[in-house]
């Protein structure tokens, strides 16, 4: 039988990550996060991670650095950073995006590779 299970997520109420971020509904292939309002600031550290993340900007404007590429985000702009690929982010003007990463990123310690 399938799993016919509903969740419903109130962002009021979600969990947040050691980065910031807000975890929003978890599914077993796949998780959503929010990163709300995050500040302009020095580059982060590049990162390797052993899930694929895929994003959507709803404010603010940030730079994606990923295999020596950069790539200005915007409102209305997705992406999409590949499993195992090194990457990092700046925030350039207050931002706020969704993101999905499959599988979920904060489960598993995923988040720490």
């Amino acid at each position: 039988m399938a799993d016919t299970t509903i969740t419903k997520i109130d962002s009021k109420y979600s969990p947040k990550g050691h980065d910031g971020e807000k975890y929003l509904a978890s599914g077993v292939h796949v998780s959503m996060r929010l990163w709300e309002n995050e500040q302009p600031g020095e580059a982060k550290e590049a990162v390797t991670r052993p899930y694929e993340t895929v994003g959507y900007v709803i404010s603010g404007r940030a730079e994606l650095q990923i295999e020596g590429q950069t790539v200005v985000l915007e409102p209305g702009n997705s992406w999409v950073v590949p499993k195992g690929s090194s990457h990092s982010y700046k925030v350039l003007e207050a931002f706020t995006a969704v993101e999905a990463t499959t599988p979920p990123a904060q489960v598993h310690g995923r988040e720490e590779a």
